[in-house]
């Protein structure tokens, strides 16, 4: 008798303690794509990407995108960061609202959504107000993120329905947003920083509590290989590619040196982990019992 398949089964939520504050990680969805080149390596040959993803025993020709947005708990305050695809592709519908739920949350009782940089799979959850979700959070994000897109006249041709986008989800919320600058807090604790390059005004956020850290670093990096390894390589999804560069190779050296973990958005889940170096290049080192023990 033929036994039943289940299917591919995966975590997908992750909570650990940093200092005094909680915080979890979510993944709101994923997705296969072909590549990695060109979407990453187009401003090199095909085949050096290639050899490094089999090199780091990676499939040449197909990778995954996770999307991971993040909640601190302060004790006092419940903050959101990035909210997910929501509802805007149906093959990649987000799950935020569910997982929020599972793990023992109220959207309600979310106070802040603090929004890293107006790419889709970022603000595709903040559609969700219209349904009733997240109805007293105040909505944080950079200054010059937002003034980039509501003004529009820089916009990258590839980026034209971002922008509508950003123009239908956004704009009607104006009335409920902050607007932040680099080296502001969010709440005590929490602290923008500018990180500038896959989008004009991408922000990472600084978390601290009781002399603990962590860096949210959204889309610093793209994926934990190549991004990692060799940071000089042009990813598609970078808005100013040369910027990018700069903001990666600054970013990972300072973690690095400063030996605490990131949450990066599109890492492999729980999305968490530390900065190493093998042979002068970057490598990603998947948290394992550091922060919940």
């Amino acid at each position: 008798m033929n036994k039943k398949k289940l299917g591919i089964i995966r975590p997908d939520t992750y909570r650990f303690s940093l200092g005094d504050f909680e915080i979890a990680t979510f993944l709101d969805s994923t997705i296969s794509r072909d590549g990695p080149y060109p979407i990453f390596g187009n401003n090199i040959d095909e085949k050096l990407l290639h050899k490094l993803a089999i090199e780091n025993n990676l499939p040449a020709k197909r990778f995954e995108h996770g999307f991971t947005p993040t909640l601190v708990n302060t004790g006092k305050h419940l903050i959101l960061f990035d909210t997910g695809n929501g509802n805007l592709n149906h093959e990649n519908k987000g799950q935020l609202i569910h997982l929020l739920e599972k793990a023992g949350y109220d959207h309600s009782d979310i106070d802040y959504i603090v929004i890293t940089h107006c790419h889709p799979d970022h603000i595709g959850g903040l559609e969700l107000i219209n349904d009733k979700y997240f109805p007293n959070a105040e909505i944080v994000i950079g200054r010059v993120e937002y003034d980039f897109w509501k003004n529009g006249d820089f916009v990258p041709e590839q980026r034209i329905p971002n922008k509508k986008l950003f123009d239908r989800i956004c704009l009607p919320l104006s009335d409920r947003m902050r607007f932040i600058e680099s080296g502001q807090d969010v709440v005590s604790g929490i602290t923008a920083l500018e990180a500038y390059g896959h989008s004009n005004g991408h922000m990472a956020y600084y978390i601290e509590s009781e002399d603990n850290q962590l860096l949210i670093t959204a889309d610093v990096t793209n994926h934990y290989v190549v991004s990692l390894q060799v940071p000089e390589w042009h990813v598609a999804f970078d808005d100013n590619k040369e910027q990018a560069v700069i903001t990666r190779k600054k970013i990972l050296e300072m973690v690095f040196n400063a030996k605490i973990p990131i949450i990066g958005y599109h890492m492999p889940f729980p999305s968490i982990g530390y900065i190493g170096k093998e042979k002068g290049k970057y490598k990603w080192i998947p948290v394992s019992y550091q922060l919940t023990i």
